[in-house]
């Protein structure tokens, strides 16, 4: 590590992002005044990581080729130092077009200048957020300037969102496609047939206490004790960089006999296998900006246990989905991503996510309906203009 690195790092973590997100953004080409939108499209992100932000750019270009669109796909992975291996930025060709950037607001002039001004010349410039409290931070202001319109998930970011940036903001739900098929079933992940199984899924690095793991974890115990016949999976993945929150929680499952975890990464037929093999899908979150892995168990039709607050609720309804109450509290957290007490998020009821889970287990082995997730139409959005 250089000199210059370690100074950098034994500055504050605020301090720090306002430096790099603020010279970026002075850096940073500047969008188009009057953008040709009659050109192609680029779907610009994440594209290498399984954040909910890369996600939902990989189910982006997914979907829009599907609808016989043919965008071309940048990689920003490794131009915006998010891990993993190195991978080549292949930048969108000059001229008009729509660039449509997964990238939130504080590091969205960071994505423009690595795409460079040549590449975003006369484009018209999409940005995708992703956010999960009721308000913006006060450094999402930096990217208010480098996008004509902004897509969000849900109502609950767009009401964020529009509360905060002179732009039109539309909603567009993520896509959740039809399952991949896979011959894995419970023996495959360990787990005995003749069990009720619920599962939590959560990336550690991102923000355990709002994920709320602990929770879950709480009302497994409420509701079953150490039944051997009643299973809790934690499947969960980046936990090295979760540090003392997710020790806490390792050293609970390990001393909990009736608790498994899966922490991978996995493949994505492998991940919709792990979900069909259980009952249960349980999200005791503090706040969801969508809530992907209930949508996904839905359209499994599995059935879904999860807080009755944010961005799960535009779509949590029917069958088999058990909306827990919760009441709001200050944001604290301690991993620091959401830390903003200022605001508020969901502390949900355990008792209740308890008997949810006591419910279904007396209901034996059973689906539901698989609910349907209609697909955004990408060339009528692409083609149209916000309101």
């Amino acid at each position: 590590m250089s000199l210059v690195h370690r100074i950098w790092q034994t500055l504050p973590r605020g301090l720090r992002r306002g430096l790099l997100f603020g010279g970026m953004a002075a850096l940073a080409p500047r969008p188009s005044r009057h953008p040709d939108r009659d050109g192609p499209v680029t779907v610009a992100g994440f594209l290498s990581t399984s954040t909910g932000l890369g996600i939902g750019a990989q189910r982006m270009l997914a979907a829009m080729r599907d609808q016989g669109l043919d965008p071309h796909a940048t990689d920003l992975t490794s131009a915006l130092r998010q891990g993993g291996q190195a991978v080549p930025m292949v930048p969108p060709a000059p001229g008009p077009g729509t660039l449509i950037l997964h990238v939130n607001g504080p590091m969205l002039p960071w994505a423009m200048r690595a795409l460079g001004r040549r590449a975003v010349a006369g484009k018209r410039i999409i940005a995708v957020w992703a956010w999960e409290l009721p308000r913006l931070p006060a450094d999402w202001s930096h990217g208010f300037r480098f996008a004509h319109e902004i897509w969000v998930g849900s109502r609950f970011v767009a009401e964020a969102v529009e509360a905060a940036v002179p732009l039109p903001v539309r909603v567009v739900p993520y896509p959740v496609p039809a399952p991949d098929p896979s011959p894995r079933g419970r023996a495959d992940f360990g787990l005995p047939e003749d069990a009720f199984v619920s599962l939590v899924m959560f990336d550690a690095s991102s923000s355990i206490a709002r994920k709320n793991p602990m929770a879950a974890i709480r009302a497994h115990r409420a509701a079953f004790g150490d039944r051997p016949d009643r299973l809790l999976v934690l499947k969960t993945h980046s936990t090295a960089q979760a540090g003392a929150a997710w020790a806490e929680i390792a050293a609970i499952a390990a001393a909990t006999p009736n608790i498994r975890v899966v922490d991978a990464t996995l493949p994505e037929p492998d991940r919709w296998a792990l979900m069909r093999a259980v009952d249960a899908v349980l999200s005791l979150h503090r706040a969801e900006g969508y809530g992907l892995a209930i949508a996904e168990a839905m359209r499994l039709g599995r059935a879904v246990i999860a807080t009755e607050w944010s961005g799960n609720t535009d779509f949590m309804h029917g069958p088999g989905c058990f909306g827990v109450p919760a009441r709001l509290v200050p944001a604290e957290d301690p991993q620091a991503t959401y830390h903003h007490p200022e605001m508020c998020w969901a502390e949900p009821d355990e008792a209740a996510a308890a008997a949810a889970l006591r419910r279904l287990a007396d209901l034996g082995p059973r689906s539901f309906p698989p609910v349907p997730f209609p697909v955004p139409d990408y060339a009528a959005l692409i083609g149209g203009s916000a309101t």
